[in-house]
């Protein structure tokens, strides 16, 4: 039997999505896939940290800013540096950026108001594991569900993640138009480092993951993920 990858959810105070993005990443065949509380100091040998949604400390000062400062983000800094994959969606992606592991900020939605709907989102390029595998052009449908999602960074250092294929999803419409649901920076929806090994997103793909919840479209960008990373993870 080929070994399991090991995939560590992180949970903090006001984590609400940590068992959704548990049950997405269990149903691919060869993934053991478990929580890492916010104060261990032991990510116990996982191949892919993922930092799931929520209202970290309830979202106070900034979305993100208390929990960087949590005991385990010292780890997933440093298995990161080494080259650990981490993988952070919507209030994972701010904490990523509060912590320095991806550029940018995620700053209050342009309208100023809480924004929870389907959204429509596609590659931005596909030099990198989360996106490679991903039809070209091709929108997912994907929900969102945040207040402070504009992404937002210097134009320095736009221009360098532009080159270096940093970008990894822009919003868009179903035809696959232009849509920037709250206004963030080139309608910017996830991003990674300049190692290509930190992810980010605001959409939520573990809530469109299950036939039942009529949609699958997320399966496509956590498969890709996780193929392109492991090459041994057998499609759902």
């Amino acid at each position: 039997m080929d070994k399991k990858i090991r995939i560590g959810v992180v949970v903090f105070p006001g984590s609400n999505c940590d068992q959704d993005m548990v049950d997405a990443l269990s149903a691919f065949g060869n993934t053991e896939v478990f929580k890492l509380w916010h104060k261990n100091q032991n990510l116990e040998q996982a191949d892919l940290i993922v930092l799931p949604g929520g209202f970290s400390y309830g979202d106070y000062l900034r979305s993100g800013a208390i929990a960087r400062f949590s005991p385990i983000m010292e780890q997933v800094s440093r298995f990161a540096e080494q080259g650990g994959k981490v993988l952070g969606v919507c209030n994972g992606f701010q904490i990523l950026c509060e912590a320095g592991l991806l550029p940018g900020a995620l700053l209050h939605n342009e309208s100023h108001q809480f924004i929870c709907e389907n959204v429509y989102i596609k590659p931005a390029n596909h030099e990198t594991a989360i996106t490679a595998e991903l039809e070209k052009d091709a929108p997912l449908c994907i929900p969102i569900a945040h207040g402070e999602g504009r992404f937002f960074t210097d134009a320095e250092t736009l221009s360098s993640m532009k080159a270096n294929h940093q970008i990894l999803f822009t919003y868009c419409s179903k035809n696959g138009t232009y849509a920037n649901p709250n206004g963030s920076m080139e309608a910017i929806a996830g991003v990674c480092n300049a190692q290509h090994n930190v992810f980010g997103m605001m959409p939520h793909p573990e809530r469109a993951a299950h036939h039942d919840l009529g949609n699958t479209d997320g399966n496509k960008i956590l498969a890709s993920l996780l193929h392109h990373l492991f090459d041994s993870v057998p499609a759902i």
